[in-house]
């Protein structure tokens, strides 16, 4: 297998996982009271958004290394992290772009549709994006082996695949509270440990084609 498969797999994994975890960090300051608008809004718009682009990438990159007859299940999982990136950067792209600015300069009413609030257009948008992510999770867990650093890349990406419905019911349920904020909480652990373990994998796969030369 080409090292430069595994290089790619590697760096873009970091960067997913950098990012998810920058998310993580500054939602927890968030909900602290550490952050206020718009500096909150702003770092957390744009860690989510930095997750996008590797996230697909890593999954791309695991699309190369599976076997032939799981190819089936890492495309799935391609195709997913695909739907995933559309969503999300749809919704991120226009709070910072648009809705944040206008906010700033007192001007909201004029784009009050498009900004993120709970069952808003762009709320649904993010839910969608974020379910996509798990399920590209879910398909790409019969890729990987029983056995090794593979038996934990699946376990995370299980884990991530069942934390999905919490997620759903954060965002769709009639009435959204803190309380209901909580119950997606752990996600904030399963995605940024799948993205590290697939990381690990990639690095493991690369270090060993470094070897065999």
């Amino acid at each position: 297998m080409n090292v430069t498969i595994y290089k790619f797999g590697f760096w873009s994994g970091l960067l997913a996982f950098v990012s998810a975890l920058a998310f993580v960090i500054v939602q927890l300051l968030q909900v602290a009271g550490v952050l206020s608008f718009p500096l909150d809004e702003i770092l957390i718009y744009a860690t989510s958004l930095c997750i996008v682009i590797p996230f697909v990438l890593e999954i791309l990159a695991l699309h190369y290394v599976a076997s032939e007859d799981k190819k089936i299940y890492s495309h799935a999982a391609l195709i997913f992290s695909i739907l995933y990136a559309v969503f999300v950067t749809s919704n991120y792209v226009v709070q910072l772009a648009t809705v944040i600015p206008m906010q700033l300069k007192g001007a909201l009413h004029e784009v009050q549709v498009l900004k993120q609030t709970p069952h808003s257009l762009f709320w649904d948008f993010d839910a969608i994006g974020y379910i996509c992510m798990g399920l590209a999770t879910l398909f790409a867990v019969p890729v990987f082996e029983k056995h090794g650093v593979q038996k934990w890349v699946k376990i995370a990406f299980l884990a991530n695949a069942l934390a999905t419905p919490l997620i759903a019911i954060v965002y769709f349920y009639p009435t959204f509270s803190a309380t209901l904020y909580i119950l997606g909480f752990p996600w904030g652990i399963t995605a940024p440990l799948s993205m590290l373990m697939l990381t690990r994998m990639f690095r493991k796969k690369m270090l060993q084609q470094f070897s065999d030369k």
